[in-house]
């Protein structure tokens, strides 16, 4: 009897993920094991963007959604609540051995309670059985409940039965909550698995030639920027805050900026428009005299990829939270593994108006900033 795999995605962090399990199950299959899995991947359509959602199929090399329940945007709670709904009913008709989830997005909450809450029908007279649970990057905390994130982590860690974990903090805070030691297994990150995989096939990616950043094997300065969170782009205080830190640094290099849609929404809702060209519409020379962020579509994973790899400074918007300056970062950095080894460098700048980013030119390329209203 085989073993059924339902793997659940739904936003772009999601997909990348999932394709290294998706390879790795592949992998186990092939090797003809006398336990065969029968695996199902679901996409919940939380993104439902082409551009936020076809390119990385593509890019990563996955297969096409078994189920697609195309959920769309809507509140935290409506979204919840349709994925629930839809969710139910294929754990239903697929009666799934394990159900797994990654990350920490609405999809993986809402999944991960429907596998615990659905009975399914036991095979060949055996008893009615409820779906294991497993959830890949478990663990991981800002300590900040206000982020619809860590109510997330919080809910799917608490139900799960297999807590597969990226980091040796991730451990800890798992332990502390009371999570038994024997549940959690520390295997590291997927996300540099599926990294590794495809950083060779990036570097074959002509998007530093399209946006005009490179004259033929020389790379010119310029900075990248992200930003969607709805702490970072809700508040129109804030967000102007933090776009003019980055109209201040535009002033020493190009900043190019793949804009969420979610993100495009709140800049036309907020009349923000003078901040912003368009880099291939307005601005097809990076290097004339306005200063402005450059407003790119969404790019794909190996595009961005190759992007970030020659990147002067690179603003990523990771889950974090800092309720007062006074709060000690160490506690608040969700995604910590790669500065306390000194692979990147964390810079905060009070008050809030600005990052005051200084360029070090002998300093590594990889540089982190993060305005405060962002930590």
């Amino acid at each position: 009897m085989a073993l059924k795999i339902l793997s659940v995605v739904g936003a772009r962090p999601n997909f990348m993920k999932v394709a290294a399990i998706c390879e790795a199950i592949k992998g186990i299959s092939s090797l003809g094991a006398a336990e065969q899995i029968h695996h199902v991947l679901v996409h919940t359509g939380q993104h439902y963007d082409s551009n936020m959602s076809d390119s990385f199929f593509n890019d990563l090399e996955l297969p096409q959604p078994d189920l697609c329940l195309g959920v769309g945007s809507a509140s935290h709670s409506t979204q919840t609540a349709r994925i629930m709904e839809r969710f139910e009913s294929v754990v239903l008709n697929e009666q799934p051995h394990l159900v797994l989830v990654v990350g920490d997005v609405n999809s993986t909450a809402a999944c991960a309670l429907v596998a615990k809450k659905t009975w399914c029908r036991g095979d060949e007279g055996a008893n009615d059985f409820i779906p294991k649970l497993a959830h890949v990057e478990a663990g991981l905390r800002s300590f900040d409940r206000t982020m619809p994130e860590e109510i997330n982590r919080i809910v799917t860690d608490s139900i799960s039965d297999y807590l597969f974990t990226t980091e040796e903090s991730a451990n800890q805070n798992l332990l502390h909550e009371g999570i038994p030691e024997n549940r959690i297994f520390f295997v590291g990150n997927v996300m540099i698995d599926t990294l590794l995989r495809h950083r060779s096939k990036a570097q074959e990616s002509t998007i530093l030639q399209d946006l005009q950043l490179a004259d033929g094997c020389e790379v010119k300065p310029y900075a990248i920027l992200t930003l969607h969170k709805p702490a970072n782009v809700d508040d129109k205080r804030v967000f102007c805050a933090m776009l003019d830190a980055f109209l201040d640094i535009s002033k020493r290099m190009p900043v190019i900026f793949p804009a969420h849609p979610r993100t495009l929404k709140r800049i036309q809702d907020e009349d923000l428009g003078d901040y912003f060209v368009d880099h291939f519409v307005q601005g097809p020379e990076p290097w004339d005299s306005r200063v402005r962020i450059r407003l790119v579509p969404p790019l794909g994973y190996l595009d961005f990829l190759r992007l970030m790899s020659e990147a002067r400074v690179v603003r990523l918007p990771l889950s974090m939270a800092l309720t007062s300056w006074r709060a000690r970062i160490r506690k608040r950095l969700s995604e910590r593994l790669t500065v306390y080894p000194g692979m990147n460098r964390v810079r905060i700048d009070l008050p809030v108006t600005g990052t005051g980013m200084q360029l070090n030119e002998s300093s590594k390329r990889w540089s982190m900033i993060f305005a405060l209203s962002d930590l």
